[in-house]
């Protein structure tokens, strides 16, 4: 890898924390044997901090499936990206298209362009877990971005990459690894919910069970650290554990005046 160049996120994601990395990074813990994130998304904190070993799970099929690919064939996906065009009649029949009955090179390069092209290069699916996002009529979308894909696919060399439910690290954190949860965030109000990254929406019921998983890894020894709303539930939930302020600014509404500032809070079982 470069020296002095990190990856940038391969896929936008809502909810990333790129622009948080100021104030995340004094609060990440110095020393730990394994970075593990069990909902990595756009993976801005795994990019960010670059470690010698991870874990990286997700329960969005697609997203792994992609990262798979940038991992262990990326020059047969650099070859597929160039096929794809920014157009809206293109766009639809590649977002109808069924993924499962794709080769896994063709799946993530449509998920590439998806994501590249869609409306806010937000990626969000129905009950049926189909892509629902329209087309965002961008004028020159990066839909291949080969210096960044080839800086990822060296970063990703150094981890493990596991599809399923965030519970899943528990089979894989041990004793001083380090543990960084960025779950769907409780909403701030009943109209607040993002409608969701997969068929299944994360409710209390999935918060409470996170917290659960979160006081295991704390037993076990592991550095735990999470991102979510400030809300009465997560405050209740962490409440035994160090709880920070951040500043964040949501930018994914479709009313522009309710994109500004807002806290956020990064609860951490060490100091």
């Amino acid at each position: 890898m470069t020296v002095g160049i990190r990856p940038k996120p391969p896929v936008k994601w809502a909810g990333g924390k790129g622009q948080l990395l100021w104030q995340l990074a004094p609060l990440f813990p110095s020393e730990y044997h394994v970075y593990h994130e069990p909902f990595i998304g756009g993976g801005a904190v795994f990019f960010h901090l670059l470690p010698e070993r991870a874990c990286l799970i997700d329960k969005n099929n697609e997203l792994i499936n992609c990262y798979l690919v940038i991992r262990d064939n990326l020059d047969a996906l650099i070859d597929d990206l160039k096929q794809h065009v920014n157009e809206a009649e293109y766009y639809y029949r590649a977002r109808a298209a069924d993924p499962e009955q794709m080769d896994a090179v063709s799946r993530a390069s449509r998920f590439l362009f998806l994501n590249k092209t869609a409306f806010n290069g937000l990626w969000r699916v129905n009950r049926q877990g189909r892509h629902n996002v329209p087309f965002g009529r961008y004028k020159n979308p990066k839909i291949l971005d080969e210096p960044n894909l080839r800086l990822v696919h060296a970063a990703l060399k150094k981890a493990e990459i596991v599809s399923g439910d965030f519970a899943k690290v528990l089979e894989h954190a041990e004793r001083d690894d380090f543990v960084y949860c960025d779950p769907p965030y409780d909403p701030l109000s009943e109209t607040a919910h993002f409608t969701s990254y997969t068929s299944d929406a994360f409710d209390t019921g999935d918060q409470e069970r996170l917290s659960e998983v979160f006081k295991l890894l704390d037993e076990r020894g592991c550095r735990v650290m999470l991102s979510n709303s400030d809300t009465g539930l997560i405050r209740r939930l962490y409440s035994a554990f160090d709880i920070q302020v951040v500043q964040a600014r949501r930018a994914i509404n479709c009313q522009a005046d309710k994109r500004g500032p807002i806290t956020e809070l990064v609860i951490r079982n060490y100091d």
